[in-house]
């Protein structure tokens, strides 16, 4: 709690002023939390001081809100690139990140021709400088997701992740099947309302992180997280399916291996009218820079086509603006 108030005061986080009068006072308050380690085991205790902004009055106290987040495509394109040739990923954490958000000057950089341990540790004291920074060493573990070097590359894992969802639901143990999901993957709206429709969209939720490094349940789980705002004893049974295959499949993740081609190319496909509620249809897509799967997607299509040719038309649309997006990416990095 000390490092983290020292930080907010070397920041400059805040100056102290008189209360204004007729003014929202937002609170705040302290959050703990555990940080664990690749193994699950515990590596330190941290302590974030944090406002309660929902005390905040839209159009009165703010406009709107943003918040930068990084795209799961973009982390997968960085480190195909990095196998691809042959760069270091090396691992650091900007202690109160949060804190550096606003910048009043303008930035410019260029991304370096070449990697060598010489410019990463002039890159790493730079970072130094201008921030307070740990150096986590070679990359390992980062979003909750294991992070190993192989012969061929990279293999991202969410083992330590898969295992407390499994936890989480009461299936540790369970029994294992082989697929994600049974010869009747379409699932309509009809049947017995569930118990605890809380419990099944906290699981669908995390089921829906866990696609970060699983491309082979995006479908499964988005079947279910169509209905996560009335569940249903058959979408509850279906969620459960994909439960017990992870649990026969902890080791799968994600490979990244070192490519010499690097030509964009995408796979798509849809599901012509299969919502037995609706008729509409299920786009899938799968974008490959070079040999390595950087960017997926399993949605149903906002509108219903008339015909599968219609269908076909919107999921290649679908893919080529994701395509659009990941080009943009690889010229950025």
């Amino acid at each position: 709690m000390q490092d983290e108030f020292s930080a907010l005061l070397s920041n400059h986080t805040w100056d102290l002023v008189p209360r204004p009068s007729r003014s929202n006072v937002v609170t705040g308050k302290w959050v703990f939390k555990h940080k664990f380690k690749a193994d699950g085991s515990l590596e330190r205790y941290k302590a974030r001081w944090v406002l309660r902004g929902f005390t905040q009055r839209p159009g009165i106290d703010y406009d709107e809100t943003f918040s930068p987040v990084v795209k799961p495509a973009t982390v997968r394109i960085v480190l195909s690139l990095a196998v691809s040739r042959k760069w270091p990923v090396h691992q650091l954490d900007v202690k109160n990140a949060f804190l550096h958000g606003h910048l009043s000057e303008t930035v410019y950089c260029t991304q370096p021709s070449a990697s060598s341990p010489d410019l990463r540790h002039r890159i790493i004291a730079a970072l130094h400088r201008e921030f307070s920074m740990k150096d986590l060493g070679e990359l390992h573990h980062f979003l909750g997701m294991q992070v190993q070097r192989t012969a061929s590359g990279l293999f991202l894992s969410q083992h330590r992740y898969m295992l407390d969802i499994l936890e989480h639901a009461g299936m540790a143990d369970c029994k294992s099947c082989a697929t994600p999901v049974d010869i009747n993957p379409k699932l309509s709206a009809d049947g017995d309302p569930i118990f605890d429709a809380t419990d099944y969209r906290s699981l669908a939720g995390a089921l829906q992180y866990l696609t970060f490094t699983r491309p082979d349940i995006a479908y499964a789980v988005q079947q279910v997280c169509l209905h996560m705002h009335d569940p249903r004893e058959p979408h509850l049974a279906a969620l459960k399916r994909i439960l017990r295959y992870v649990r026969g499949t902890l080791d799968l993740g994600l490979h990244i291996h070192a490519s010499s081609q690097s030509d964009l190319v995408v796979y798509s496909d849809v599901d012509w009218a299969g919502c037995p509620d609706t008729r509409k249809s299920t786009s899938g897509y799968a974008v490959f820079p070079g040999d390595n799967l950087v960017s997926w997607s399993s949605k149903r299509q906002n509108t219903v086509s008339c015909s599968s040719t219609k269908a076909e038309y919107r999921v290649v649309a679908n893919a080529h603006q994701r395509t659009k997006h990941i080009e943009i990416d690889l010229h950025f990095v």
